[in-house]
């Protein structure tokens, strides 16, 4: 389960995906309707990867963690309804994760997280396998080794390198101004 693409936006219900990063802020998309809209820089958001919740022995667990859980408890079916009572809530998120500290996570933070599992189970979320790296071996040398990936002429290798060529000079600045 790959939750670094996926966002909370602080004043905005439910969840976001990061379509793409501009120098202004993010381009999300909502996992509830698939509609795109930006995102500035001076908005608060949080990556799901990022957020834990706190355990009574003093130990955090990632959400993430907790989310698996609740699909495993529910064997991949929608969770309960975030709107129920808060009894409600409570007794089933004792019943996913028991020594939860339930001084410091709230019923809002039940709520949130119960609205959360109940929108990513409706993507591929949990069922989607992580993405390995396949090394290629098909550049490999005789020795084993890896070959490097360009095919550069070795001639003139390492000589802007040259530590005494400009050492102690000091130049001083000139503009150009395209006269020549």
């Amino acid at each position: 389960m790959d939750l670094s693409k996926i966002i909370s936006i602080s004043g905005m219900s439910g969840l976001f995906k990061i379509i793409a990063q501009g120098k202004g802020g993010l381009i999300v998309e909502s996992l509830a309707d698939k509609k795109r809209m930006p995102v500035h820089a001076s908005s608060k958001v949080s990556v799901l990867d990022n957020i834990s919740m706190y355990l009574s022995s003093g130990d955090n667990i990632p959400v993430a963690d907790v989310l698996k859980k609740m699909y495993d408890k529910q064997a991949g079916a929608q969770g309960p309804d975030s709107k129920s009572s808060d009894s409600e809530l409570v007794k089933y998120f004792t019943e996913v994760l028991p020594d939860y500290d339930k001084e410091k996570v709230h019923t809002s933070d039940i709520r949130k997280s119960i609205l959360w599992y109940n929108l990513l189970q409706k993507t591929d979320v949990f069922t989607k396998e992580p993405e390995t790296k396949k090394e290629d071996t098909s550049i490999l040398g005789e020795d084993g080794a890896k070959k490097p990936d360009h095919n550069f002429v070795h001639e003139n290798h390492g000589k802007h390198l040259n530590s005494s060529a400009n050492v102690g000079k000091k130049t001083i600045g000139v503009r150009k101004t395209g006269v020549a």
